[in-house]
């Protein structure tokens, strides 16, 4: 990974890795040659999760450019089979990692 992690991105895979999910990789580029990468992604399953700051304070995902270019992200990847979770700050939490943790083990078993 090029960056540095956020600390959404340490929020989620300390919880992550306290529960026992498997392994992710992060910044997966999921649809070369475009540039869209998921901040976390089980390939074998295709569940990516996207952790979306900036909510209240306006945040790239959240101005009209920014998010125009989401729903292009988003929407290319449902049509190429991922499932995307996407979480907030408050969303990253042990029962919602739990669940996803759970649809991960459902699709590869």
């Amino acid at each position: 990974m090029g960056s540095r992690a956020s600390p959404l991105e340490d929020k989620f895979a300390g919880l992550w890795s306290k529960l026992g999910g498997p392994p992710l990789e992060r910044e997966y580029r999921f649809a070369p040659p475009r540039r869209w990468r998921f901040d976390f992604a089980h390939p074998q399953s295709r569940v990516a999760v996207e952790l979306e700051g900036g909510v209240w304070n306006r945040g790239r995902h959240n101005r009209p450019l920014g998010f125009i270019a989401d729903c292009e992200k988003y929407s290319a990847a449902a049509l190429a089979g991922w499932t995307v979770v996407r979480l907030t700050e408050g969303q990253i939490t042990e029962e919602r990692v739990e669940e996803i943790i759970a649809a991960i083990g459902e699709r590869t078993a």
